[in-house]
């Protein structure tokens, strides 16, 4: 037998929903899992594209899971948009005007940047974020103050999110089109696949030596080769086995659930196929949803 992938790594930046939950119940095995990452002294940080939610909020949910989760574990999209715009506009008297909720103007808030509301004239930048409060009036009035000269920023560009009974229903990321239709601007964004939401976890783990575990290949996987990271791809959520011969990015490493990442792995042996594998390899590929070509059983070249 061989290390279990922990041992690898220092720390572990989690996505959430697909990974820890799926809606409101937690996937099975997740808050052990964590538990056990805990016991091996691995610094574990909870990272989040929701911009809604304060840390303080997304860290009750967990708990209420059997989740054990600090406040200070969570980073979420809102706290790197507020990081990235002190970095560019300073704290001094800066405005934003925001298309969002608590998690990220209460962000904005600690970095000393103003959230302007009702109509001002002008605002150094327009952050969007997902905004369930949304009407038509505010669209409006970040599409003229950008047309004034403001910046454009966005929490995340997620198109959807899952709702409960396995609908999509449109995220900050639909908002963001509207946005950029109107104003014909093009948003800097700072949520996954981008990099800064991940440099501000590591920051928060205190390790590069980290592992970013996801259930989504085009936010997940992709922001963590993005940034430089290992990833691990978990097949409780979103993306599917299949996926991986599209994507844009490959995973370090497959596990069926977060459990996976802690027990211990024998390790594989490569073999050309014979008679005897047949039975093995339709069962594979039957399972990834693939179809063998004619013949494949054949080829002297099947491993």
């Amino acid at each position: 037998m061989s290390p279990s992938p922990a041992d690898r790594f220092d720390a572990f930046l989690l996505d959430l929903d697909g990974v820890l939950y799926r809606g409101g119940d937690p996937v099975e095995g997740a808050p052990e899992a964590v538990d056990a990452l805990r016991s091996r002294s691995k610094a574990v940080v909870f990272v989040t594209n929701n911009s809604w939610r304060t840390p303080a909020q997304v860290a009750a949910k967990l708990e209420g899971m059997g989740i054990h989760a600090p406040p200070e574990e969570v980073v979420t999209s809102g706290q790197a948009t507020a990081a990235q715009l002190r970095r560019d506009l300073g704290a001094n008297g800066a405005t934003a005007y925001v298309l969002g909720g608590e998690g990220v103007r209460s962000a904005l808030a600690d970095a000393g940047i103003d959230s302007a509301d009702g109509e001002p004239d002008r605002v150094d930048v327009v952050v969007v974020g997902w905004d369930r409060d949304l009407t038509y009036d505010r669209l409006r009035t970040a599409t003229v103050l950008i047309g004034r000269g403001a910046g454009l920023v966005a929490t995340n560009a997620d198109p959807s999110y899952p709702a409960p009974g396995g609908e999509l229903w449109p995220g900050a990321g639909a908002i963001l089109a509207a946005v950029e239709a109107g104003s014909g601007r093009r948003a800097t964004v700072v949520g996954k696949p981008q990099r800064p939401l991940f440099d501000l976890a590591v920051d928060r783990a205190g390790s590069r030596a980290a592992l970013v575990v996801g259930d989504r290949i085009e936010t997940d996987i992709v922001g963590a080769a993005n940034a430089g990271l290992d990833s691990a791809l978990v097949l409780t959520g979103a993306s599917t086995p299949a996926d991986l011969l599209v994507a844009d990015a490959l995973p370090t490493m497959v596990v069926a659930n977060l459990r996976e990442l802690t027990d211990e792995r024998t390790e594989p042996s490569i073999v050309r196929a014979g008679s005897s594998h047949q039975g093995a390899v339709r069962a594979l590929l039957d399972e990834m949803g693939l179809t063998a070509e004619p013949g494949w059983d054949r080829d002297a070249e099947t491993l």
